[in-house]
């Protein structure tokens, strides 16, 4: 089968790798968003899929644009794709895309669809409190993750996930369960069709969103703080800087406190909530600093009981 493959981040990566491994699956060419600016230099760099490509000596096209772009089209023609493979790509693929190859255009999407639809499906699965999450291989169309499924496979999610941890591990399931479902597609599998019951949209996450509210439950706290760990990180103010919250848990205490007051410096760093509740900090880093256990932060720190986060 011949595979024209587009990803741009690393989450793209295991499904890419999974198809050159295989003896009968050709990567003839892969589709990356263009270099970015990265690191302390901005130095052009290029996405994860682009470099893994390269490094394989396979054809690499990185435009600014798919719509209204002849030269894209064109050197998607010419590839004479079975299939066209897209994780993660970034950028909405126009109906001549769609139609080019010669059996179906896939999509491996990280949820449970209809159920998180859209861009940030692993962060909003998270944040939302869910239960699990999973991963979709289904037939792309003109919609946004709107189309037919062809397999699904369910991860749970625990107390202790991070976003970091299903980014993992959703994209070593969803490498799995694309070779695994496509040469039954190439032998006919049909996709099902979804309903609209139950869909959710999973809108990009915006920096707004690591900050901390104590007016919130401790559950949900904790599910931000679990969402953006250990990168970019759940945020507070301290004194007027930023206070990393990486690492925390919901306690049983309850608490007549004002939210975001400090309750206590004895075993962490616990901190009043909405509704009575309490949530104690274990991993921390202020600007500037390392990251640093609650206890280690509080021997050198002047915060005490009655202090408050997030003013």
């Amino acid at each position: 089968m011949r595979i024209v493959f587009a990803g741009t981040p690393g989450f793209s990566v295991p499904c890419l790798e999974a198809f050159m491994q295989h003896p009968d699956m050709d990567v003839v060419g892969v589709v990356s968003q263009p270099d970015r600016k990265s690191g302390r230099g901005m130095k052009l760099t290029p996405s994860p899929v682009k470099k893994a490509a390269l490094a394989a000596n396979i054809d690499v096209l990185t435009p600014v644009t798919l719509r209204d772009n002849a030269d894209a089209l064109a050197w998607l023609e010419q590839k004479h794709a079975d299939f066209l493979v897209v994780v993660a790509f970034g950028m909405i693929l126009p109906k001549t895309w769609l139609k080019m190859p010669n059996i179906a255009p896939i999509n491996v999407h990280a949820s449970l669809l209809p159920r998180w639809r859209g861009a940030a499906p692993i962060e909003r699965a998270l944040l939302a409190g869910d239960q699990e999450t999973g991963v979709c291989v289904m037939h792309m169309d003109e919609g946004l993750d709107t189309g037919g499924i062809y397999a699904v496979k369910t991860l749970a999610i625990t107390e202790d996930h991070t976003g970091s941890d299903l980014w993992f591990s959703l994209s070593s399931l969803g490498a799995d369960l694309l070779m695994e479902t496509l040469p039954k597609i190439a032998n006919g599998l049909s996709d099902q069709a979804q309903s609209d019951k139950g869909m959710t949209y999973a809108k990009k996450l915006s920096n707004d969103e690591r900050v901390i509210d104590w007016n919130m439950i401790a559950s949900s706290i904790d599910c931000v703080v679990r969402c953006f760990a250990p990168k970019p990180a759940a945020r507070t103010l301290y004194q007027g800087k930023w206070m990393k919250v990486l690492q925390g848990e919901v306690l049983s205490n309850t608490s007549h406190a004002d939210a975001g007051q400090v309750l206590s410096t004895a075993e962490g760093l616990d901190v009043a909530c909405g509704e009575g509740g309490v949530y104690r900090i274990h991993t921390l880093q202020m600007e500037g600093k390392k990251a640093m256990q609650a206890k280690d932060f509080l021997r050198g720190a002047s915060l005490q009981q009655g202090d408050m986060l997030g003013q």
